[in-house]
């Protein structure tokens, strides 16, 4: 059994040294380009996570902008929405004043013109009646004066009525 411990060990020993050279090698030549990836990944997730972190951020800021302008949008329509209700009732007010100025006009021009007619129709009837007046008075007359005699009483009582005044 001594050769084969002999054996072993020298195997051993080979294999380590075998181990060390290959384990300086990769030290020397792969270790560092392994290491230089790995910070150089690690670099680049903590940007990506910085980057995701600011994204989220601006997102954050971007949605309270959006709510603001959307507040602010519901709050200048609601003003429009307002200012054309105070200008729908206006309107309104106004046409109804103008409909009842204009109405009122209308009334007082139709109550112009209807004394106006009313007056020429009393006149009209005042100079009908005067007329007619004149025509019985004057019927009347030329019955009572058909005669010479009370024809020339008249004219005496009338220069009698005269010469007192």
């Amino acid at each position: 059994m001594g050769l084969l411990e002999d054996f072993s060990s020298g195997l051993f020993i080979i294999q380590s040294v075998i181990f060390l050279i290959v384990l300086f090698v990769l030290h020397k030549f792969a270790w560092k380009p392994i290491m230089d990836a790995v910070n150089e990944r690690e670099v680049t997730i903590v940007d990506s996570l910085n980057q995701a972190k600011l994204a989220k951020e601006e997102v954050q800021n971007l949605k309270a902008e959006n709510e603001m302008i959307i507040r602010e949008a519901k709050m200048e329509r609601d003003n429009i929405l307002k200012e054309a209700r105070e200008i729908k009732e206006r309107i309104v007010t106004e046409a109804k004043d103008i409909a009842k100025t204009e109405g009122d006009k209308m009334i007082e021009q139709a109550r112009q013109s209807i004394q106006a007619e009313k007056a020429a129709a009393m006149s009209d009837i005042k100079n009908q009646i005067g007329a007619l007046s004149l025509n019985i008075a004057e019927s009347i007359l030329q019955d009572k004066l058909s005669t010479d005699g009370a024809h020339n009483a008249l004219v005496e009582n009338y220069l009698n009525k005269s010469n007192l005044n």
